[in-house]
Parts: structure tokens; C-alpha cells; sequence
């Protein structure tokens, strides 16, 4: 495995899915994590699981969309352990739509989530990382912010947004010593989508229908996303910036949908 310690991480949403399998493998490998979520139950949660292995954790309530609160966090964290080394800007939202049937109020709050809650947390703790000249930043975007994808305009397009500002930041702060990677996974087998399963007539088909629009025709798991994620974390991918990963069963290597 490869080895943070004496490193700090920060994982937003990690009250669950992606984000606590993420959280759990990064403090499995030795970081200090702080978990980050709104929602403090789940939160609470996946800091249990890791003191439960004897590691070190630590939850803290955050709204991503409030800029304010990211840079109190990003100030009290600086007081109390300096510049962190790794931020996972993993908390993010969906929604199903066209252009036509999605509202206003829908595009508004996937941006502000999935766009502006990204570049808040961005502006909230890179410039310590630049100050100090090292650090990795790994966003969350998705297979949707690689390709078009039919009835997920808004998701895509913020996706395609979270892809843009991953590459533009590294290219800004390359020389400074600073990563900036993103992870474009496929469809994930989370808590979100089998709830998103239990509302359809026939659960199961939706199930296998769901996994068919993966080349290799299943779905990942949040442990597979977290792999990756604790590669770009770790000092073994100091030559890896400004990459957007595919992790997504093949879907991006051909034609597919999302259902």
C-alpha cells in the first residue's frame, strides 16, 4: 500500500460512498483525515470506522457552497497542522433532465454544489499548498464531464466544469509543486444509486440495466474509486497533474449512456 503517513487529508461528502471509502483508505495508509459532510450522522460514521482500525480521523459539519465556511476550515486547520497535503473535493449532487425538462433551480443547485462548491474549497486551501510548494488536490468529476450523456445535462456540464478547472489549476500551479488530478468514475454502486434503484417498478432489471452501460458490464465499487484516489494522494504520483482518470468500466472508450 502506499504510504501517507504523517500527512493530513481533508475528503469532502465523506459521510458516505465514494467519499467515506476514500476517507477510510486514506487513513488506512497512515493520514490524519478530516471528514467532511453536512451530514453529521454519516459523517460521525466514517469517522467511527476508521478509530475503529486504530487510525486517526476527525469530522467536521461543512457546507462546500459556503465560501466563508471553507476558509475557516482551510484558517483552523492551517493553525493547528499547517498546509494540508491532500484534498479530495468529493461531495457532489445529480440530477436526471434534457436541457428542456431541467428547471432553473435544478442548473442552479448543481452548479452551485458541484461548480462553485469545488472552486470554494479550491481558493478555501490552495494557496497554502502553493505557499508551502507541495500538495494533492483530487477532484471528483465523472465520466459525464469526459462526454456528453444523454438526459444528464446539467450533471455533464458541471462535470465538464470540474474537468476544466482540474487542468487549468495545475497548469497554474505546476511549477509551484502543487497536483491537481481529477477522477472521472463511471456508474458507482453507492447508497445514492440503490436508492435511486428502489424507485423503479422493477428494481432488478434497473439494476442490470444500469450496469450494461459499462463496457465490462457491471459497476464500480467505492473501494475502486478510493484506489485511485490514494495513488494521486501518495508521493508515487509526483509526475501525475493535470489528468482527468477515466474509471468507468470502458464507457468512455466507445459510445454509451447513462440510464
Amino acid at each position: 500500500m502506499f504510504s501517507l503517513a504523517g500527512k493530513c487529508a481533508l475528503v469532502t461528502g465523506a459521510g458516505s460512498g465514494i467519499g467515506a471509502a476514500i476517507a477510510e483508505l486514506l487513513a488506512r495508509a497512515g493520514a490524519h483525515v478530516v471528514v467532511a459532510d453536512v451530514n453529521e450522522i454519516g459523517g460521525r460514521r466514517t469517522v467511527e470506522t476508521i478509530e475503529a482500525a486504530r487510525r486517526s480521523a476527525e469530522f467536521v459539519t461543512l457546507d462546500i457552497t459556503q465560501l466563508d465556511a471553507c476558509v475557516a476550515l482551510s484558517e483552523r486547520l492551517h493553525a493547528e497542522r499547517g498546509p494540508l497535503d491532500v484534498l479530495v473535493n468529493n461531495a457532489g449532487v445529480g440530477a436526471v433532465g434534457t436541457l428542456i425538462t431541467t428547471s432553473p433551480a435544478e442548473f442552479d443547485r448543481l452548479f452551485a454544489v458541484n461548480v462553485r462548491g469545488t472552486f470554494n474549497m479550491l481558493k478555501a486551501f490552495l494557496p497554502a499548498m502553493v505557499v508551502r510548494g507541495g500538495g494533492s488536490v483530487i477532484n471528483l468529476a465523472s465520466a459525464a464531464g469526459l462526454e456528453g450523456l444523454q438526459d444528464r445535462f446539467a450533471y455533464a456540464a458541471s462535470k465538464h466544469a470540474v474537468v476544466g478547472m482540474t487542468r487549468c489549476a495545475a497548469l497554474d500551479h505546476a511549477k509551484s509543486g502543487v497536483r491537481v488530478n481529477c477522477i472521472c468514475p463511471g456508474r458507482v454502486e453507492t447508497p445514492f444509486v440503490k436508492s435511486r434503484l428502489a424507485e423503479y417498478p422493477d428494481p432488478e432489471a434497473a439494476y442490470r440495466e444500469m450496469c450494461s452501460t459499462q463496457a465490462n458490464g457491471r459497476m464500480a465499487r467505492p473501494e475502486e474509486v478510493a484506489a485511485l484516489a490514494l495513488y494521486l494522494a501518495a508521493d508515487e504520483s509526483s509526475f501525475v497533474t493535470g489528468a482527468a482518470f477515466p474509471l468507468d468500466g470502458g464507457m468512455t472508450a466507445g459510445s454509451g449512456k447513462l440510464s
